[in-house]
């Protein structure tokens, strides 16, 4: 068996082919390269970090899964991303009756988590009630603002990388990092507590 990580210049097309093969450690190193862009993904159209996580995993397993049925090996990437997409809508489409109750919510390591964290002050449980009111207002932007805000901000991402993981210019990415930051900005002098 060929060890990938020794060749990490090894084509997205190539490692699928290697993966086909037989070689896991391929489909490892493409995980690799990919993972951050599908929970990107999944993040954006849920708007829930936990469930985001979980949607992610299932998306790279249904990739390894269904590898032998991708036609254009050097399109992994956004063939991935498609998955992520079905998947998420999957999971939508599957909770639209359903209600999440208030203990599940504070299941999710949101403010209450932080809050407990540290001290019981005004100013942690202030910071707390901050930070939740913004992170509901980067998941009411658009997925596309949203996704480029989370791998900039949260994955700490360069423009460059933005753009090649989802296959836009920098441009772009600049474009809507702009319109997600002002969109924000009006949200939040407009929406006070």
């Amino acid at each position: 068996m060929v060890q990938v990580s020794s060749d990490l210049s090894a084509s997205d097309g190539e490692l699928v082919r290697m993966a086909r093969s037989g070689q896991t450690d391929a489909y490892a190193e493409l995980v690799r390269r990919w993972s951050t862009c599908v929970l990107a993904v999944c993040h954006a159209r849920v708007r829930c970090g936990s469930t985001a996580e979980d949607l992610a995993q299932e998306t790279l397993l249904r990739g390894f899964r269904d590898l032998g049925s991708l036609t254009s090996p050097d399109k992994f990437g956004p063939w991935l991303r498609a998955i992520a997409h079905r998947v998420c809508l999957d999971w939508l489409k599957s909770k639209q009756t359903k209600q999440r109750s208030f203990t599940e919510l504070s299941a999710d390591g949101r403010a209450e988590n932080f809050v407990s964290a540290g001290n019981d002050t005004a100013a942690t449980v202030i910071l707390a009630d901050e930070l939740e009111r913004l992170m509901h207002e980067v998941q009411s932007l658009s997925d596309s603002l949203c996704e480029v805000l989370m791998l900039f901000y949260y994955q700490e991402m360069t423009y460059r990388d933005i753009a090649d993981l989802l296959g836009i210019s920098t441009a772009t990415v600049n474009a809507r990092l702009t319109r997600a930051r002002a969109a924000l900005r009006e949200r939040l002098s407009q929406s006070p507590r």
